[in-house]
């Protein structure tokens, strides 16, 4: 009885020791990787900071305010998608109005790209429209 119970014992050892390794094995690659990760970003950082003592010493000339009135006009996302919801406007329409695509309309709101300048003075115009006059613009543009 007491070499069943012995082997049994060992047995169970055996088996409880595979399957803990097993575990550990994967823990073990990913603290490797983790700590080599950890290495490079230290790296990095040291290489930055060098960097910045560097340019610490250089006097930077800041730059030169435009006077025109394109440069004081600005671009929020979530004002201009609801103007264009106050509209009516689908963002289609809204893009022909300034003359891009819905597609980059649709950009521009949900935060994936910004108007250029040159379209800054468009928007701005759009956004002095009222519902009647965007209809009209709109059926004179598909006219």
């Amino acid at each position: 009885m007491a070499d069943i119970q012995s082997s049994f014992k060992s047995e169970i050892a055996r088996l409880s020791k595979k399957v803990v390794k097993q575990y550990v094995s994967s823990l073990l690659g990913a603290i490797s990787t983790q700590r080599r990760e950890l290495a490079a970003l230290r790296k990095q950082v040291a290489n930055l900071e060098r960097t910045s003592k560097k340019l610490g010493t250089i006097s930077v000339k800041p730059a030169r305010e435009e006077e025109d009135s394109e440069s004081k006009l600005r671009f929020r996302a979530q004002g201009f998608r609801n103007h264009r919801e106050r509209l009516g406007i689908s963002a289609e329409e809204a893009g022909k109005l300034i003359g891009v695509s819905g597609q980059t309309v649709y950009n521009w709101e949900h935060g994936k790209a910004t108007p250029r300048n040159s379209q800054l003075p468009a928007i701005a115009a759009l956004r002095a429209l009222g519902k009647r006059e965007a209809r009209r613009k709109l059926d004179e543009l598909s006219a």
